[in-house]
């Protein structure tokens, strides 16, 4: 299946229906988990590093959900 982008060219879809719906709920859960922990982080004063590290956790999550959403 094929669908227009902006510049007119044609996209085809690479991962089917069972792939995206696991991509999306690998990173709905990531940056849920993320957030908790950056929350319980926050709460208890921990330094900054620790909460620089949540980037990887957020950036993967995300990830999931924006190849779920472009279905690429």
């Amino acid at each position: 299946m094929t669908y227009p982008t902006e510049a007119g060219s044609a996209c085809v879809m690479n991962i089917g229906v069972r792939e995206r719906r696991k991509r999306m709920k690998f990173g709905v859960t990531l940056v849920a988990a993320s957030g908790l922990v950056a929350t319980v982080l926050v709460a208890t004063g921990a330094d900054r590093w620790w909460r620089l590290a949540l980037f990887l956790p957020f950036w993967a999550g995300a990830l999931g959900v924006f190849q779920a959403r472009e279905k690429t």
